[in-house]
C-alpha cells in the first residue's frame, strides 16, 4: 500500500473532526470530544504516528464514560497494525471496513431516478436537508443490501420530526423515483483537497435498483467539479464495496471501527 496515500488519508481524518470538536491527546490516541449538539466522535492514532497501548485505550474509555458517550474508537488497519489486537484484547468486537479510493474518471451508472446535489442557496434547501436526514435514519436501522417493507410512506411520517440542522463541511445528495419522491441520500465531508463520501443510504423498499451508486457517482463527480483532488469512502460489508467498485472505486486498505454504547 502506498504510504503516501494512507498518510493523506489520515491527515483528513485528524482534520476533519477538529471543525467542529476539540481534541484530547491521551498517550498515543487523540480523543475528539464535539463543540455543541451533534453525534459524538472517536478516538484516533494520534497523528502522525500514534502506537496506542492498553493503557491507553484504558484512559480514553474512562474519558469517554465521563462525557457520557459512546467508547468508540477508528483507526486504519494498515496504518496502525496493533492497535487490532489492543482493541480486541479490551473486549471490542471489531468492524473491518473496506477503505476505498476514486481511481480515475467517476463512472455514472444508468437509473431510473433523478440524482441531485442539493444547492444550499435554493429555495426549500433545508426542507431537503431534512429529507436526507430522514432517509438516512430509516435506512441505517435496516443496515445491508436487501429490500425490505420501509419506505415512502414511513419517510413521510417521520419527515415532520427531524430537525433540518445543515453542517457546511457537508454536501448532500438525493435520488428521486417516479411516483415516491426521494429515497436514497449520501453525503461528503472535507477537509482541503480531500472528500469522503458517507452516509450512503436507500430506503429498503427502494433497494436493487443501482441508487446507491448513483449517489455515490453524484457525490464524487461533484468533489471534484470543486476542487478536491482526492474522492475516498468506507464501505459496512465486501457486497457494498462492490457497489463502489463499479463507479469507479478500488481498494486501498481496511477502516476499522469499535464501538460500544
Amino acid at each position: 500500500m502506498p504510504l503516501p496515500l494512507l498518510a493523506e488519508l489520515e491527515s483528513f481524518y485528524d482534520a476533519v473532526p477538529r471543525l467542529d470538536a476539540r481534541a484530547e491527546v491521551h498517550g498515543g490516541l487523540t480523543l475528539f470530544v464535539r463543540d455543541g449538539e451533534g453525534f459524538p466522535y472517536y478516538a484516533r492514532p494520534t497523528f502522525p504516528g500514534g502506537e496506542p497501548t492498553a493503557v491507553d485505550v484504558r484512559v480514553v474509555r474512562e474519558r469517554q464514560r465521563d462525557l457520557g458517550v459512546s467508547q468508540a474508537f477508528e483507526w486504519v488497519h494498515e496504518t496502525t497494525p496493533g492497535m487490532l489486537d489492543v482493541v480486541e484484547q479490551a473486549g471490542f468486537t471489531v468492524l473491518r471496513a473496506p477503505l476505498l479510493v476514486l481511481d480515475g474518471p467517476v463512472r455514472v451508472p444508468e437509473v431510473d431516478a433523478r440524482v441531485r446535489v442539493l444547492d444550499p442557496e435554493a429555495p426549500g434547501f433545508l426542507h431537503d436537508v431534512a429529507m436526507v436526514r430522514t432517509i438516512a435514519q430509516l435506512s441505517f436501522s435496516a443496515p445491508g443490501t436487501a429490500t425490505g417493507e420501509t419506505g415512502p410512506r414511513d419517510r413521510d411520517t417521520l419527515l415532520p420530526t427531524v430537525t433540518p440542522v445543515h453542517v457546511p463541511k457537508f454536501r448532500y445528495a438525493l435520488a428521486e423515483i417516479p411516483d415516491h419522491g426521494p429515497v436514497a441520500t449520501g453525503m461528503t465531508q472535507r477537509a482541503g483537497d480531500v472528500a469522503e463520501v458517507v452516509g450512503v443510504g436507500t430506503l429498503p423498499s427502494a433497494r436493487r435498483r443501482g441508487l446507491g451508486a448513483a449517489i455515490t457517482a453524484a457525490l464524487a463527480q461533484d468533489a471534484l467539479d470543486n476542487g478536491v483532488a482526492r474522492v475516498f469512502l468506507s464501505a459496512g460489508s465486501e457486497e457494498i464495496a462492490r457497489v463502489y467498485e463499479r463507479v469507479g472505486f478500488r481498494r486501498v486498505g481496511t477502516a476499522c471501527i469499535a464501538e460500544t454504547e
